[in-house]
């Protein structure tokens, strides 16, 4: 049964612009991003023309078309030839005319082949199949990364609000102790002490905004919209439940779902077929001919219908189909590597991504507590700043802005986990 009865030949064909020449390629959106940006609507435009969504078209295309065109391998075969001749007849001739021309239409039909095409259509329709797969995890893979881009860009933002905000209490420490050491109430040694610190925290602040850029262009690119870097994204509501089912409930359904396993599987299983259409290149064929003829000249001779059947029966191949074969056969020895190689890959990427969410989720509390006692300690801070008692309002103020950073990236991670998890089990289909 097809699992995917959705996909046709022109599944790409809203998604690409089709030039002179007949070549497909994607053209960049105009319509431009709106700011905010939210993570839904970036979700959605995951699914919009992009290359690797084309090359996975492009590859189910061809697929298709290579099915047809081993199911048309026994279509009827239908020739019209003419002939303009001339001729010097012989003299025993009774035509002695010199016009030999016919005209000869021809009918052929496969009628058998003992095995050959049924293995061949079998070998392409597995080899759709395993296009199709990779077309539904292209689109996973395609949403995970619009999705990690997003994060990355919120991340980004935090890190830059955290070091700007460094930054200025940096600058405040070493502009007072310079005004100090000028009064000879701050030692040398302790004022280039504090413009060290500026200096690093102005390095960082400097790093953490490139990474702005760096994220955007890397956000608008996956989105395919390279010319279009979103300024203003809008922080996400997350789900808070980060369970994700048993362990081996979750690798048993991906070893019935996840999507590069039905891509494997299905290339095993065309690999295997193959093999069966290269061992059949030994068995006849049978066909079934008819010719009608017209004939300018007619001589005793002639026939003007012909109905044939046609048994053939190669002899003598050479080398070339036992070459075949003993391909075949590797092919599926590394077919049947691949995939168990990926099984054993998968459950141990499942167990990862479930410890890990089990750190986070350990992580999440600790920050929680962390958070809720930095905002006690900043209010001690603030109300002893306005007491003009000496406090570390600054040092408190950084942690909190270190804190949020360390929780939204919880958060983030977790989300993404869940996200990959579901996408390894063979979520949804995403469009």
């Amino acid at each position: 049964m097809n699992r995917f009865p959705c996909l046709s030949a022109a599944a790409g064909g809203s998604l690409c612009l089709t030039l002179g020449l007949g070549v497909c390629w994607p053209v960049f959106s105009q319509e431009p991003l709106p700011s905010p940006l939210t993570l839904q609507y970036a979700l959605e435009l995951a699914g919009d023309v992009h290359p690797e969504r084309v090359l996975a078209d492009a590859a189910l295309a061809r697929a298709q078309a290579h099915r047809r065109q081993v199911g048309a391998s026994e279509d009827v075969r239908v020739d019209l030839t003419a002939e303009l001749r001339a001729i010097e007849p012989s003299d025993i001739a009774v035509d002695q005319t010199h016009n030999d021309s016919l005209a000869r239409l021809s009918f052929s039909k496969q009628l058998y082949d003992f095995g050959r095409t049924t293995h061949a259509e079998a070998a392409a329709e597995a080899g759709l199949e395993s296009r199709q797969w990779h077309l539904l995890e292209v689109k996973q893979q395609r949403r995970l990364d619009v999705m990690a881009h997003f994060f990355a860009v919120l991340l980004a933002d935090l890190e830059y609000a955290r070091d700007n905000e460094a930054l200025s209490i940096a600058f405040i420490r070493f502009d007072r102790a310079r005004a100090k050491n000028e009064l000879g109430k701050v030692s040398d040694i302790g004022m280039l002490e504090l413009e060290s610190s500026y200096q690093q925290s102005r390095r960082r602040m400097n790093a953490s905004r490139n990474r702005q850029r760096i994220t955007r262009s890397q956000l608008a690119i996956s989105l395919n919209r390279p010319l279009d870097l979103p300024s203003d994204l809008e922080m996400p509501v997350l789900e808070a439940s980060e369970e994700i089912g048993d362990i081996d409930a979750l690798v048993e359904q991906a070893l019935r779902e996840n999507p590069r396993l039905g891509v494997l599987r299905a290339e095993l299983l065309a690999a295997r077929e193959q093999l069966q259409t290269s061992e059949a290149e030994n068995n006849p064929i049978l066909r079934a001919e008819l010719e009608a003829v017209a004939y300018r000249r007619e001589l005793g001779g002639r026939n003007p219908l012909t109905a044939a059947l046609v048994l053939e029966l190669p002899l003598y191949t050479g080398n070339r189909v036992a070459a075949e074969v003993a391909e075949a056969r590797a092919l599926i020895q590394q077919k049947q590597a691949a995939l168990t190689a990926y099984e054993y890959a998968l459950r141990q990427q499942l167990l990862d991504y479930w410890m890990e969410l089990d750190r986070r989720r350990l992580q999440r509390e600790e920050l929680q507590v962390t958070e809720d006692y930095r905002d006690l300690y900043l209010d001690r801070s603030r109300t002893l700043y306005e007491m003009d008692v000496a406090t570390d309002l600054g040092n408190a103020m950084t942690q909190i802005a270190d804190i949020q950073f360390e929780r939204a990236k919880n958060e983030f991670q977790i989300h993404l986990i869940r996200a990959r998890v579901q996408a390894l089990t063979g979520g949804a289909s995403p469009e």
